[in-house]
C-alpha cells in the first residue's frame, strides 16, 4: 500500500544508543516528510568494517528498502556510511534515488573544491582506509582521514554490540573530539577544502566543526536534501 504523502526513506542500523537531533536516525533531522525503517539484525559491528555488510544482511537491507519504496518513499538514505559497500546492489534493487553514504558525495565535492584535499571524519579510520575508500571509488591520496575509534565516548556507545550500548550519549565530549580531529587535519594540511562526514552519527556536530575550522561540512543529510529537492512527487 502506497502512502498518500511522499517521503524520504531512511534505512537505520539496529542500535540502542540515543539518536540525538541532527543524527541521521532522528526523524527531526529532516525538514521534509521522512520515515525510518530499522533493519533488524544490522548492528554497528555488522556494517562498520572494511568490507561492509555480508551478502545475507544485504538482502535484509534490500527487503527493507523495497518495503519503503512500496509505502511511497521517493528516495532512500541510510544512517551508516559503510553501506557504500552495497550502494550499487541496493540502489539497483529499488529503482528510486538512493544514496546510502555521505562518501558518495565525494565526486561532486572533489570537483567543487577544485580537486584540493578533502578531509573525512569517520566512525572507524581503520575500516575506512583498508577497504571502504576503495569501495567508494575515493583515491586515498586525495583525502585526509580521522576516525573516532579512539574516542571512548563514541566507540563505547556506537561501535559496540547493541546490548552494551548506553541509554545516554556524551555528546559534548564527542563534539569536542570531532572539533579537535578536524582542527588537527586542517593544521596538518591547510589546503583542505571541506570536511565530509562518513558517519550518520556525526551531523549533530557539523556546525561546531564548521565554526572551528572555517570550512564547509557535508554529510548524509545533504544527500537526503538533494534527493528530496529532485523529487517530482513533492
Amino acid at each position: 500500500m502506497t502512502s498518500q504523502t511522499p517521503f524520504l526513506g531512511i534505512l537505520m542500523l539496529d542500535t540502542a544508543f540515543p539518536r540525538i537531533p541532527g543524527d541521521a536516525g532522528n526523524i527531526n533531522s529532516y525538514p521534509f516528510p521522512a520515515q525510518i525503517r530499522c533493519v533488524t539484525g544490522a548492528g554497528s559491528l555488522d556494517v562498520v568494517s572494511a568490507s561492509g555488510p555480508s551478502d545475507t544482511l544485504t538482502e535484509v537491507f534490500i527487503s527493507a528498502a523495497q518495503e519503503l519504496k512500496d509505502e511511497g518513499a521517493v528516495g532512500l538514505v541510510s544512517t551508516c556510511g559503510f553501506l557504500v559497500h552495497r550502494q550499487k546492489e541496493i540502489a539497483s534493487a529499488v529503482g528510486i534515488p538512493t544514496i546510502l553514504s555521505g562518501l558518495s558525495l565525494f565526486p561532486v565535492l572533489r570537483l567543487a573544491m577544485g580537486q584540493i584535499p578533502i578531509a573525512i571524519l569517520t566512525a572507524s579510520a581503520d575500516s575506512l582506509t583498508t577497504g571502504t575508500l576503495q569501495a567508494a571509488d575515493i583515491p586515498a591520496e586525495e583525502v585526509r582521514v580521522a576516525g573516532f575509534d579512539d574516542c571512548p565516548a563514541f566507540s563505547r556507545a556506537i561501535l559496540t554490540a547493541k546490548d552494551a550500548q548506553p541509554d545516554q550519549l556524551d555528546s559534548a565530549t564527542i563534539e569536542a573530539f570531532a572539533v579537535t580531529k578536524a582542527q588537527t587535519l586542517v593544521a596538518e594540511t591547510p589546503e583542505i577544502g571541506c570536511i565530509l562526514l562518513e558517519c550518520g552519527n556525526l551531523p549533530p556536530y557539523a556546525n561546531a566543526i564548521r565554526v572551528a575550522v572555517q570550512r564547509p561540512v557535508y554529510s548524509i543529510l545533504d544527500a537526503a536534501a538533494l534527493i528530496w529537492a529532485g523529487s517530482k512527487s513533492q
